[in-house]
């Protein structure tokens, strides 16, 4: 019985440690929570946003989407959706949204 218990630990361990490692994958800059997207905005250096994608239904973020297409097209420069307005700006106009 007392070799159980160190097997039993370090099962329950391993258990916890895939769990905390899942997490984090999960928090990780590279992942984006469902309902959600990532856009860069920003005239010079871009700062990532992650907004929720209820957003595309406002009027005032169609105006951002427009005149991100008709600066850059389909082809963003930072491999995302690029927003070219200053950061004042777009916090601005989208902390009046509702989410």
């Amino acid at each position: 019985m007392a070799f159980l218990l160190p097997m039993i630990i370090q099962a329950k361990m391993h258990i916890l440690f895939r769990t905390l490692s899942k997490g984090k994958k999960v928090l990780s800059a590279n992942n984006i929570p469902k309902g959600y997207l990532a856009v860069y905005v920003g005239e010079e250096n871009k700062k990532r946003f992650v907004v929720p994608i209820s957003y595309l239904h406002q009027p005032a973020f169609q105006q951002f989407l427009c005149k991100a297409e008709e600066e850059f097209g389909f082809n963003h420069p930072m491999g995302g959706l690029t927003i070219p307005c200053g950061e004042d700006v777009f916090v601005n106009v989208t902390s009046q949204f509702k989410s």
